[in-house]
């Protein structure tokens, strides 16, 4: 090793061993842990060490295999503990960082280099030596993983592949377990996918893999979300807005005048007003204004929209239902037919086909639980738009299902002004991203005591006190302008 240029990170050679103790006492360089050494004399060794880790790694167990529970997420535990395999069996600390090696069968050709000095295991591999049984626990957190955890890995792992995919990877790991001496574990493994795919009797324990061999598969990080959104809705303090006024055609209009707007179908008011109230089909828009007149027709049918549903039959037919009636215009959209591939706006990704039931099913047993119409509303709004369950014409079906909750129990309904478009679609964003509740729930409280304070009383003094509230500005025309309160509100 050449001690006139030595790299932020090394180990300490017997050739060099006197040169590197003359450096420590010069200054030059630091020890880290043991035979590990940096050059770096100006940043915290924490930080050199979390900056580097997985090159020290590397220098420590060279040529090692990432293995079991750090194989699946490819970072430290909780404890700071990394798992390997490799021919050293003793465990090594480095800060706040300890390595944990095990013997095991050697790097196989499906295997793939990770840095310059470790490998990482395949797919069937880390899956089948997930199987092993741990006879010393000297780290903190088990090294493997356990059956809860293997089932919900395996269910995620078949919600991206698909039956084929973990068909193949089954197969992989047939192939793969007499090298790894693991032909015990793959039966134990085999029985469990079997079990999953409803092919095999076996004991499941995670709610998520006893889902799906009941035929009731569902999405476990929408579970979350909806379990958060509940907690927030159960903790805050009602709120009644109670009115007469729900079945106001002038408010049916505009709330599907601008519910149609928030996904892009865009029309001067005046010729809205024309296509709803006077039927008048544009020729060269006829599904955009079919769009809009179909919306209309379901919010403005009040005994449709004073039903709620009562069980899970219920909440699927809603949907269908009312998805055919306002997608009517566009055959090719398969009103009132859950989709068959999976869809997604921007960076969002909704659920899977195979998951819409068993993830409708699962937000719906918190959404019963609600007991008040405002809380039940956001509820479902949330989960329709996250879901997604239709190719397309979501966005309105889930304010169509939130306003259905809050009709039923004479509360106000909600619009989102387009103006507020920007303001409900990030608190969505937030919500769903980042599983940010409280904006959301106020984003859609506001909307409603908005929608309270206008006077709907005709089409043109609700569109005047619209329109001195700014609710038909477009962010991008004045990205300054905000929904403003009547005045005296």
């Amino acid at each position: 090793m050449d001690t006139e240029n030595l790299p932020e990170i090394f180990l300490s050679e017997k050739n060099i061993s006197y040169k590197i103790t003359r450096l420590v006492k010069q200054g030059t360089v630091r020890k880290i842990a043991g035979k590990l050494y940096t050059s770096n004399m100006q940043d915290d060794l924490e930080k050199i060490v979390s900056r580097r880790l997985w090159e020290i790694v590397g220098l420590l167990f060279p040529k090692a295999i990432i293995a079991d529970r750090t194989a699946f997420d490819l970072k430290p535990t909780a404890h700071k503990e990394i798992f390997v395999i490799s021919g050293k069996q003793r465990p090594v600390t480095v800060g706040e960082y300890t390595i944990y090696p095990r013997s095991g069968a050697p790097v196989q050709e499906s295997d793939t280099p990770f840095m310059e000095n470790l490998y990482l295991p395949s797919t069937a591999r880390k899956f089948l030596e997930s199987m092993r049984i741990s006879r010393r626990k000297k780290s903190i957190e088990n090294r493997y993983l356990s059956q809860t955890e293997l089932e919900e890995k395996l269910d995620a792992f078949i919600r991206i592949n698909g039956e084929d995919g973990v068909n193949k990877l089954r197969d992989q790991m047939r192939g793969l377990a007499p090298a790894l001496d693991l032909k015990d574990e793959f039966e134990k493994i085999n029985a469990l996918i079997g079990a999953l795919l409803h092919t095999h009797t076996s004991v499941l324990l995670s709610p998520a893999g006893k889902a799906r061999s009941s035929g009731k598969a569902f999405d476990p990080d929408r579970a979350v979300l909806f379990s958060s959104l509940y907690d927030a809705l159960t903790a805050r303090a009602p709120v009644f807005r109670k009115t007469t006024e729900n079945g106001n055609s002038v408010l049916c209009f505009y709330e599907a005048y601008f519910s149609n707007y928030i996904e892009g179908t865009k029309f001067p008011i005046e010729d809205a007003m024309e296509i709803v109230f006077e039927n008048k089909i544009p020729e060269h828009r006829p599904e955009d204004a079919h769009d809009i007149a179909g919306t209309y027709g379901v919010l403005s049918d009040m005994r449709e929209m004073s039903k709620t549903p009562k069980n899970e039959d219920d909440l699927f037919e809603l949907l269908k239902t009312r998805h055919k009636k306002i997608m009517i215009g566009r055959p090719n959209k398969n009103p009132g037919r859950f989709k068959q591939k999976r869809n997604q706006a921007g960076s969002t990704v909704f659920v899977d086909p195979g998951l819409i039931e068993g993830t409708l099913q699962n937000g719906f047993k918190l959404y019963r639980k609600l007991d008040n119409a405002f809380s039940r509303a956001v509820f479902m709004m949330f989960l329709i738009s996250e879901v997604h369950p239709f190719d397309d014409g979501n966005g309105r079906l889930s304010r169509i299902m939130m306003n259905a909750e809050l009709i039923a129990d004479n509360e106000q309904r909600i619009i989102i002004p387009t103006v507020y478009r920007s303001n409900y679609l990030m608190a969505l964003k937030g919500l769903s991203h980042n599983g940010i509740t409280d904006a959301f729930i106020k984003t859609l409280d506001f909307a409603q005591k908005y929608t309270k304070a206008i006077n709907w009383g005709n089409l043109q003094q609700a569109g005047n006190m619209l329109k001195a509230t700014n609710a038909f500005i477009e962010n991008g025309d004045d990205d300054t302008a905000v929904l403003k309160m009547p005045a005296g509100v």
